[in-house]
């Protein structure tokens, strides 16, 4: 795995904010995919309110009745919040997470001929459009399948995380086919074909009762209802993936199997990225795995920034005899790291 020597390719110095109330904060993690002649990456771009003073939160809301952004002030001095996280505002007493994001993502395509140098479309591509996106819209992965691009993403709300699916043939314009996980499920991949007459999909449910984060295998026949989850992959304690692990790219196609990048993370909430095979006519057995990360946090940018110590594998594309793979450091800005597929299968 060879990083780009001039990493970061996208930072949030290269997005313009969606309007004059907001700031961009970070570009990030990105599905990829090639159209046209072109590497087209689908962005999270996080913006935020500009603050006018120390007293007060601005934080930004899609309103469901009228669906514009609506902003709601915090004091920061009120006692029935909790704003120790700067991502989040939590309620004090409450079993949630958190009450609002202090951010709100969409997706902004960025576009290359070399997929090295990319330029970020000065619009968003889908901006937070229904309830269940109240908070935004993060960590597409996009997969082609036949000449379809679906696009899987988390939408963020007060109800919760659901996986959403938006289908494009163009880059241009978009639909969307609404929620194909309810709450709380990330990380969804779409295999890029049928599997014995099945559409296939990686997802990370979270349950509140019992257990880790891991990744479970779904199937569909129509893309839309999915059914027949099991479990794929499991945490591994004493192991750089203990904490939880999530899908990251979608799923290659290799003639030993179908090979998965992954994320997993550690008792320090350090992200790696590491790999898994799956039988090419069964994909919901594991042949092999990555003993150690093929790829961990260690290079200035990837061990500073927003979240610090982070590689999050999302989107790649085959390039020549290599795989250039795109990954969010840090929630903060995109790097690209290069492979070839025979020597991340070695490496199992």
């Amino acid at each position: 795995m060879k990083r780009y020597e001039n990493n970061p390719i996208i930072t949030f110095k290269d997005v313009k904010p969606s309007n004059k109330n907001f700031q961009v904060i970070g570009a990030f993690n990105p599905g990829a995919a090639e159209y046209n002649g072109e590497i087209i990456l689908a962005v999270r771009t996080a913006e935020r309110v500009r603050e006018s003073n120390d007293d007060c939160i601005k934080v930004p809301v899609l309103d469901e009745n009228s669906q514009s952004i609506k902003i709601v002030e915090l004091n920061t001095n009120d006692k029935k919040y909790d704003f120790s996280d700067s991502r989040v505002v939590k309620e004090v007493g409450s079993d949630s997470d958190f009450k609002y994001l202090t951010s709100m993502s969409h997706i902004r395509l960025a576009r290359s001929r070399d997929g090295i140098n990319f330029k970020v479309d000065e619009k968003p591509f889908i901006f937070p459009g229904n309830k269940y996106e109240g908070f935004g819209i993060e960590d597409p992965r996009i997969s082609k399948i036949d000449d379809i691009y679906y696009i899987t993403y988390s939408a963020v709300s007060k109800y919760g995380i659901v996986v959403s699916l938006a289908a494009t043939s163009d880059f241009k314009s978009y639909r969307r086919l609404g929620n194909i996980f309810s709450t709380e499920n990330k990380d969804a991949v779409l295999f890029p074909e049928k599997i014995n007459g099945k559409y296939f999909a990686l997802n990370r449910p979270v349950s509140k009762s019992s257990g880790k984060p891991v990744i479970w295998i779904s199937e569909s026949k129509n893309l839309i209802d999915w059914g027949n989850h099991k479990v794929l992959a499991c945490t591994r304690e004493r192991y750089w993936d203990s904490s939880k692990i999530g899908a990251g790219i979608p799923p290659i196609k290799t003639e030993r199997g179908w090979l998965e990048l992954y994320h997993g993370v550690d008792e320090n909430e350090h992200y790696y990225m590491g790999a898994l095979l799956l039988d090419i006519n069964d994909p919901s057995k594991v042949i092999s795995r990555s003993e150690k990360p093929i790829l961990e946090p260690k290079e200035n940018y990837e061990t500073e920034g927003f979240f610090k110590n982070v590689v999050f594998p999302c989107g790649a594309v085959k390039k020549n005899d290599e795989i250039y793979i795109y990954y969010g450091i840090s929630d903060n800005s995109v790097a690209l790291a290069m492979t070839k597929t025979e020597d991340i299968l070695r490496n199992l």
